[in-house]
């Protein structure tokens, strides 16, 4: 297993909506354990293909409070969510930041495991909130982007500010 760079917020290249995995084939299973090695030291609890700039439909969550019960879902479709909840999101993509976002309470999953094994479950919860969060990433986008322009642009000017700094 390998640790993967985290692209951070605003890389373009987190904008990349992912391709579909047409088969679970060994390299994609050592790019879900090499994606849950990554995540685990980060440390976080999801982690999407596209935020390691792997641009496939492959997601890492480990919402246990032991780090032991790793989840990998394979081309996830979400097949109903109901209900709102708001919670404090944060993102490996985007270190340090943490805000609000409102996203449904309840949802139901379709997704293949790293067997390839096609499973549906029903999740609330941070569950429930990681899935969506990391779909999003699959499809481009990034939760800041569901703040307030005025939060996103001071966000910005912060980012730049810590890589003109940093470099």
């Amino acid at each position: 297993m390998a640790r993967l760079p985290i692209l951070e917020y605003p890389d373009p290249r987190l904008k990349k909506v992912a391709a579909p995995v047409a088969a679970v084939t060994p390299e994609i299973r050592k790019l879900a354990a090499d994606m849950a090695e990554t995540m685990y030291a980060a440390p976080g609890v999801g982690l999407a293909a596209t935020q390691v700039n792997v641009h496939k439909q492959v997601i890492v969550i480990d919402i246990s409070e032991h780090r032991d019960e790793l989840r990998v879902f394979i081309n996830p479709v979400l097949l109903e969510a109901e209900g709102e909840a708001e919670n404090e999101e944060g993102c490996l993509s985007v270190p340090g930041y943490y805000d609000k976002v409102a996203r449904a309470a309840r949802i139901r999953l379709r997704a293949q495991n790293e067997r390839g094994e096609t499973i549906e479950f029903d999740a609330e919860g941070l569950l429930a909130v990681c899935v969506q969060h990391e779909m999003d990433h699959l499809r481009g986008k990034v939760f800041v982007e569901y703040l307030s322009p005025l939060k996103r642009t001071r966000l910005a000017a912060r980012l730049r500010k810590k890589h003109q700094l940093a470099g």
